[in-house]
């Protein structure tokens, strides 16, 4: 026992030292997480049990998916709402079809293993995207960032249904078929939206209402909500990860106790989860099986990077209006990671012929795009020139915990250049008795203001109302400039 602790131990410190090289070095730390586990392999770490792989992978999405939505802004979803559910249901199985056909015509397989290959890689990987994105610091114009996470956390129904449904046409050609597999995907997406909407209220409720007594423990409220909530949702047939993505969304956008604790908790929990996850998932490979299907691999990465996933793109996007520049981002941001090797471990379960092969081209796909996608995301962003200023999400050392006495909400408000309050005295605004701004960040300082304090462009400023004067000060925003707005 103490020689796994051993083992377990140094490679999750390795794997933080690793995180810091790769961000000065300039590649993704998820890269340097799966080569720490091949090497362990190669150097005789005795891992390959491919159901306890499955079974960490998949407990390792639920919470990277939760952290994800508790750190998405709702109002940033509903712009790219439509584009996002048509690149993660139509574009996925265009890029199934587009990599099925060249599989059967290059790689030599046969229709249905073909099939199941291009449905295991068709997806973007949300673990790869929200790790590259958020971790590499990269801004974006528009709702690009948005649109590429949205897309990300949604497509798991859709690759996960033509995954399974394709395996289990292969093994029982005579009772199933892809046309049943379409009421099955409308069946998983409407039970995991309506029971992830649903378990996120109810733990918000449970949440507010239960009262701890100790702060520790709402931590582990939340864990267990999550995997209820999947499990549930799974049981009931519904797709889980689109349900704890939904749930955590919910949470994430409602005023929860201890909701600063949560969090920094899930997103300290999802890091764990994804050093674990490509750490095992490295160590079912080998450099051996690697090189064997080095060629193989190279030409499905290049027809996946540059045919099927931009083709799918373009479909998709171009008749919604996006421009050619952002059409092209996002057609070379789809970063496949956890996910596809997670569908490729249920060939290996069933045993199929294809299954090792499927495996491995699969792995040097996912390597393949994190290595060249991932690496490069910064540069090409430049290059279309749909970069912007990263605006950091600014965190104020305080944590509100609303309760049934205190009707008041916390709120941030930016102030605009130009706006007619600028220069002006907290006591000149005359904001609504109810309301109170309890701090002020300037750039990289956050203070305590006093009636007397000057409010300058770029301010953050923390205010406390209620619902009223919540509405009140909204309106300033849309009054103009020379009236002074908020925003």
């Amino acid at each position: 026992m103490e020689q796994n602790l051993l083992f377990i131990s140094s490679l999750l410190l390795l794997s933080v030292g690793a995180s810091k090289l790769s961000s000065r070095l300039g590649f993704p730390a998820l890269l340097a997480f799966l080569v720490l586990g091949v090497s362990a392999a190669a150097f005789g770490a005795n891992f390959h049990d491919v159901a306890l792989t499955q079974t960490i992978a998949v407990l390792a999405l639920c919470f990277i998916l939760f952290s994800g939505g508790m750190d998405t802004d709702i109002k940033l979803i509903r712009p790219i709402f439509k584009s996002g559910i048509l690149l993660a249901s139509f574009g996925v199985v265009v890029a199934t079809a587009l990599v099925g056909y060249f599989a059967i015509n290059v790689l030599h397989f046969a229709k249905i293993p073909a099939l199941l290959l291009g449905a295991t890689i068709a997806s973007t990987d949300v673990a790869a995207v929200f790790t590259v994105l958020r971790s590499r610091q990269i801004g974006l114009q528009q709702n690009l960032r948005s649109l590429l996470e949205f897309e990300s956390a949604v497509n798991d129904p859709t690759t996960v249904i033509l995954s399974v449904g394709l395996l289990e046409i292969y093994m029982h050609p005579s009772s199933a078929s892809l046309l049943s597999l379409f009421p099955l995907f409308v069946q998983q997406v409407a039970v995991g939206v309506l029971l992830g909407w649903l378990g996120g209220l109810a733990a918000v409720f449970y949440i507010n209402r239960l009262r701890l007594e100790f702060d520790g423990l709402y931590p582990v409220l939340s864990t267990s909500i999550v995997l209820l909530i999947y499990a549930l949702t799974q049981r009931l047939g519904g797709s889980g990860f689109l349900a704890v993505y939904v749930a955590g969304i919910c949470l994430g956008n409602k005023n929860i106790l201890r909701k600063k604790t949560l969090v920094l908790f899930h997103d300290g929990l999802a890091w764990l989860m994804q050093v674990a996850m490509f750490l095992a998932m490295g160590l079912l490979i080998s450099f051996t099986e690697l090189k064997a299907v080095a060629l193989s691999g190279f030409l499905l990465s290049a027809f996946l990077i540059f045919v099927a996933r931009p083709l799918s793109v373009h479909l998709c996007l171009i008749p919604l209006r996006f421009r050619y520049r952002e059409v092209l981002f996002i057609s070379w941001a789809g970063l496949r990671g956890a996910v596809p090797i997670i569908l490729a471990t249920y060939p290996l379960l069933a045993g199929i012929p294809e299954a090792k092969l499927i495996f491995n081209l699969v792995f040097f796909v996912v390597i393949s795009s994190i290595l060249l996608q991932g690496s490069s995301l910064a540069f090409v962003a430049r290059l279309l020139k749909v970069d912007a200023p990263l605006q950091a999400k600014l965190r104020f050392p305080i944590e509100y915990n609303p309760s049934s006495n205190l009707k008041n909400e916390l709120s941030e408000l930016t102030v605009q250049p130009g706006s007619a309050i600028v220069d002006k005295t907290l006591l000149e605004l005359e904001l609504p008795q109810s309301s109170l701004v309890v701090l002020i960040r300037r750039e990289e300082k956050v203070f305590v203001p006093r009636g007397s304090t000057r409010i300058e462009a770029k301010d953050v400023l923390l205010l406390m109302a209620d619902q009223e004067a919540l509405k009140q000060i909204s309106s300033l925003s849309t009054c103009s400039s020379s009236a002074g707005t908020l925003e």
